[in-house]
């Protein structure tokens, strides 16, 4: 069984190659690149655990490639190799987050001891002993994307900690998914998880529900009433939303955070409760401090860590995994005989602009699966759910730099590695097609699936 996958970043070709024999031989799944241009596109194309990169190269060396890496993987381990290692490129490296630097010729056992280390990190913050396939919240987020992926990792991280977390994101974008997945992860995955949406309630009934009442507290109190507090004591609990949450109402929940205490309407003593909490909010908290909507020091309570889950137009590589998993899930559901999405169909999904996120992606294919008379779904079903006449496919042309790369890989995954389809949807003969894709070191092969993804996904 393979350990993990390494990206090996060198311009050796010698030294590349015996790299990559001792990570293979020693269990590992091994991705090289020979320049640290390369290696980008590499990482845009795959998720490694961990890179090792050479200091000196051509173009682009091991630092400069270092602070691309922490960028946009701030929490993807790197260990650089130098034979000409010096106590200011240490120290440098050192600030810039680097994993170990190792100076050539290095010792084999020291690196793989450096490898070891940056993997036994790595899987403590793995779910350990959640329940697997479809029942984990981490098996149910589908995704291809490095952005969504290094969300997923710092998640991961987080979760074996107690600190408390804040996901931001638009609606519907997988925020309770999430919270359920770092509860999973976490040292209290055996306690509760209960999720509260704090829009959904008035600021009395919303007090009642976190902290409870006592009989007659109020008109309509009849009977004692468990708040969400005390039932998610040792657990978790999700404030989703808690942006919408009045004023009045989040002095009162800043002191239960601070104090572990709360006390329930029309109570007069307090009740110890050990809770964590993640909250959420498709409102930008900053902007609403700015705006005296939000208190200063609740906020700084609730946002020890904050993960920003990106919008579906962001990722857009998911959106064909998403919407066949979608389709196999909703064609079983309603016992329809529909197996595929038509290419131009595929096409109009990845051009719109998803304003609903995975939600409405999910509701677009139901659409469009019920409505279907044909085993595949085509372009007008599609156009129709969207509401849209036209959807396609941004032209190659408008695409510069790194969005350039990203805009390859993504239409290379749709047509699986088919270099002809491919240019047909960027608009491009397949002479200039196969030019950009050397130019970005993208492999046709890579783009070609074994198999399907497994799991479910997030809304």
């Amino acid at each position: 069984m393979e350990k993990g996958r390494i990206l090996l970043v060198d311009d050796d070709a010698d030294l590349l190659r015996l790299l990559s024999l001792r990570m293979k031989t020693a269990g590992y799944a091994v991705s090289t690149a020979a320049s640290g241009n390369e290696a980008l596109s590499v990482l845009a194309m795959e998720h490694p655990s961990l890179v090792i990169t050479d200091l000196k190269m051509d173009e682009m060396d091991g630092m400069a490639l270092l602070d691309a890496i922490r960028r946009d993987y701030p929490t993807l381990p790197v260990i650089i190799l130098t034979a000409h290692g010096s106590i200011p490129d240490a120290l440098l490296a050192a600030d810039q987050g680097v994993f170990a630097f190792l100076t050539k010729p290095f010792d084999g056992k020291d690196l793989m001891a450096q490898v070891e280390r940056a993997f036994s990190l790595t899987a403590a913050v793995l779910p350990s002993s959640g329940k697997k396939g479809r029942d984990s919240s981490w098996d149910r987020i589908l995704t291809r994307s490095p952005k969504m992926q290094t969300v997923l990792d710092q998640a991961r991280l987080v979760a074996a900690s107690d600190a408390s977390v804040f996901v931001h994101g638009a609606s519907g974008t997988g925020k309770e998914l999430l919270a359920q997945a770092i509860h999973q992860a976490s040292p209290r995955r055996n306690q509760a998880f209960i999720a509260l949406n704090c829009a959904a309630f008035p600021e009395q009934l919303l007090e009642s529900e976190l902290f409870g009442h006592k009989k007659g507290a109020f008109t309509g109190a009849a009977n004692n009433h468990q708040g969400l507090f005390q039932a998610a004591d040792s657990g978790t609990l999700f404030l989703d939303e808690i942006g919408d949450m009045p004023l009045s109402l989040q002095v009162k929940l800043l002191r239960a955070l601070q104090e572990r205490v709360i006390r329930p309407v029309g109570a007069t003593e307090s009740i110890a409760v050990d809770v964590r909490i993640i909250s959420a909010s498709h409102r930008d908290l900053e902007q609403e401090m700015a705006a005296r909507r939000f208190r200063d020091d609740l906020y700084y309570r609730l946002c020890v860590v904050t993960l920003d889950l990106p919008a579906l137009a962001e990722r857009p590589e998911d959106i064909p995994l998403l919407a066949e998993f979608f389709l196999r899930d909703t064609a079983a559901k309603n016992r329809k005989d529909v197996r595929g999405i038509a290419p131009e169909a595929m096409e109009l999904l990845v051009g719109a602009p998803w304003p609903g996120n995975v939600r409405q992606l999910a509701n677009v294919i139901e659409q469009a699966v019920v409505l279907s008379t044909t085993p595949r779904i085509g372009a007008p079903l599609i156009r129709h759910a969207l509401r849209d006449r036209e959807g396609e496919v941004m032209p190659l042309a408008d695409a510069k730099g790194r969005f350039e790369m990203h805009y390859l890989i993504q239409i290379m995954r749709m047509t699986r590695g088919n270099v002809s389809q491919a240019a047909q949807l960027a608009q491009r003969n397949r002479t200039e097609f196969y030019r950009l894709l050397r130019r970005y070191h993208l492999d046709p092969a890579a783009f070609k699936e074994t198999g399907s993804d497994e799991g479910e996904a997030e809304v």
